[in-house]
């Protein structure tokens, strides 16, 4: 079980490893060993998640989320098969906690009537300061 925050847990049963050849860094070795990583979730298998961060992660997905409804996360930043595993497993622990945050709703005010005065009052006295500055008609 993974810990996405206090009282979530993700059970990594749910996710799917492929192990690939990667590019970049790794000399000769790349292209014997296969260390870059694609980690499948399908989102609709997280049933110990709330509906709510279910359907914030479809939002937060983006381009990661296939028509399947499942999240492909790509991971070869490392030579290692086990580094590029933690770093796809870390990368959508992050969405997780980011997906379970709740949002914070605006709640809407008024300015007060001081406010709405202040605001006439200077936009009057800068109208005054250009006046000023216009060369006088005669």
């Amino acid at each position: 079980m993974l810990e996405i925050e206090k009282g979530l847990y993700l059970d990594e049963r749910h996710l799917n490893f492929q192990f690939v050849r990667a590019s970049g860094p790794g000399g000769q070795n790349v292209n014997k060993v296969s260390s870059a990583v694609h980690m499948r979730v399908r989102i609709d298998d997280l049933t110990e998640l709330p509906l709510r961060v279910r359907n914030r992660l479809r939002e937060l997905a983006g381009s990661k989320l296939t028509n399947d409804g499942e999240i492909i996360f790509d991971a070869q930043r490392h030579r290692t098969q086990e580094r590029n595993k933690q770093d796809a497993i870390e990368r959508l622990l992050a969405l997780l906690r980011k997906a379970a945050e709740r949002k914070k709703y605006r709640v809407k005010t008024r300015p007060s009537v001081s406010a709405k005065r202040k605001r006439t009052d200077n936009k009057k006295k800068r109208g005054e300061t250009k006046k000023m500055r216009q060369t006088p008609s005669y």
